[in-house]
């Protein structure tokens, strides 16, 4: 028995068929008439020498030899679907599809991007607000960024500086609350996309680096980072803000950060493409706009204090 393959247009026409169990919906999706499917059928089962599928009154089904194949061929078409798109895409030096968690697309990228435009007129960008895990050939995406530890295997990978946490209120609240003893009768704002840090970065930890033991019961709790950010600009609490989300707001004046100590935790924001891609032009551009940015915003001066996270002591 030969290992040679079938005709590339009779496993298609296979795959269609064993997708829909239907060898008129499958003649349709590939735009031929269902005899010519049949055809096509017919000679793939000719070439394997038994029968693929059972031709019932008005349905079709798979036979074992059927099943056997279906998941294969429909994996390699996907593959061969996917590499071709990516090969494509070598050729576009014009196009980037950025995609980053929904807080700092709008926290820290939206409010900047105009620069990268303005740098860049030749290069049509595309953002995906979203933390679902990407795959860049499959879901045609050029450079993620992601907030985490790591690691990310088989990927480029460029960190950026980790990230730390410090209480951010709005002007109004900072002559309220003039002390860390004075937050424990403030509205704090709780931002829960940072609970999985390990060990904790959170409000029991921060006040802990004042000396304070105090565990706080009540307040609002926001999944998302930019929610709770835009409610401590709304006078709503005192938020534990994060660098990278809160930065936008602290330049601006719309919060201030009165208590010069943070928390500093080894997770960070990693600039993710696929290795050997980030030569290309749209992606280097972007890159180095990004790094550049990141040390315009930079929020750290000599009067803080960045306690990392391992050094505090435990409750």
């Amino acid at each position: 028995m030969t290992d040679r393959l079938p005709p590339l247009t009779a496993l298609r026409a296979f795959d269609a068929a064993a997708r829909h169990m239907s060898f008129a919906k499958a003649a349709e999706e590939l735009n031929v008439t269902p005899a010519a499917l049949s055809f096509q059928i017919k000679s793939l089962e000719e070439h394997l020498g038994q029968p693929l599928f059972r031709r019932l009154n008005r349905a079709v089904e798979l036979t074992e030899a059927g099943k056997t194949l279906a998941p294969g061929a429909a994996e390699g078409f996907e593959t061969l679907t996917a590499a071709w798109r990516a090969t494509r895409r070598l050729q576009d030096n014009t196009t980037l599809t950025v995609t980053a968690g929904p807080g700092l697309t709008a926290k820290w990228l939206a409010p900047r991007l105009y620069e990268f435009a303005r740098a860049h007129p030749e290069i049509d960008l595309r953002f995906s607000a979203t933390l679902r895990i990407m795959d860049f050939v499959r879901d045609e995406v050029d450079v993620a960024i992601r907030f985490g530890y790591g690691p990310d295997p088989g990927l480029y990978v460029l960190p950026v500086p980790p990230e730390w946490v410090t209480p951010v209120m709005s002007p109004e609240l900072a002559e309220r609350y003039t002390t860390p003893e004075s937050l424990m009768e403030a509205p704090l704002i709780f931002d829960e996309s940072i609970d999985f840090l390990d060990p904790p970065v959170d409000w029991p930890a921060w006040f802990r680096t004042q000396g304070i033991d105090f565990t706080p019961t009540h307040g609002s709790h926001f999944s998302q980072a930019d929610h709770a950010i835009d409610a401590a600009v709304a006078g709503a609490g005192v938020a534990l803000g994060r660098r990278g989300m809160a930065i936008t707001d602290l330049h601006a004046g719309r919060l201030v950060a009165p208590f010069k100590t943070a928390i500093e935790t080894k997770a960070h924001f990693r600039f993710l493409c696929a290795p050997g891609t980030e030569t290309r032009p749209q992606i280097a551009a972007f890159r180095d706009w990004f790094i550049a940015e990141i040390d315009k915003t930079a929020y750290v001066s000599d009067e803080f204090e960045i306690i990392p996270v391992e050094d505090i002591p435990p409750p």
